[in-house]
């Protein structure tokens, strides 16, 4: 039990904030870890009323933090987020660790190639497939392409890691065209 108290903290009140222990233990994560970087830590809230803290990291292991596809920068959320839980079991915050912009150059371009192989589903009218994502980068796609209603989009496989297979809209399909839901 002591090392879970270490580990994640322990004896937090509400009152003392999911932003303060996110800083502490972000603090704490950073300069064990050797990293040089320094960090921002900022609190809003979503349209819910549920909060949202976001952490941008910055210096000069940047490249580090978002090398092999940002696995460092999930883990690094995954830890803040999982000490959040430990210490507010009841709280619904939402917390965001960005570096350099990563994350939104990263939506960028898997929209950008969802948007490539929506148009090549629709101009020919039969299924495509975009390669395995992670569950985070599939949601960006199923909730890109759902706003047009020309192509539906659904997850294939098993395990974490799974293909989306995009293809038109029944409304669009031509007359001899099989599409399967």
């Amino acid at each position: 039990m002591n090392f879970f108290k270490k580990l994640f903290g322990g004896g937090k009140s509400k009152g003392d904030g999911v932003e303060s222990l996110v800083e502490e233990n972000l603090a704490n994560l950073l300069e064990k870890s050797g990293f040089d970087l320094s960090y921002s830590v900022r609190s809003d809230k979503d349209d819910g009323g549920d909060a949202i803290v976001t952490v941008e990291l910055s210096g000069n292991d940047e490249e580090l933090i978002k090398d092999k596809k940002g696995q460092v920068l999930d883990a690094i959320q995954l830890y803040l987020k999982r000490v959040v839980q430990h210490n507010f079991p009841e709280d619904k915050t939402t917390i965001t660790v960005d570096c350099g912009g990563y994350r939104e150059e990263s939506e960028q371009a898997l929209i950008e190639r969802a948007e490539s192989l929506k148009q090549i589903a629709i101009e020919q009218g039969k299924s495509v497939y975009y390669r395995a994502l992670a569950p985070k980068d599939r949601k960006v796609v199923h909730q890109y392409l759902a706003k047009d209603p020309r192509v539906k989009s659904r997850s294939l496989g098993d395990g974490l890691y799974k293909k989306i297979k995009i293809y038109p809209a029944k409304s669009t399909a031509q007359a001899g065209d099989a599409v399967i839901d």
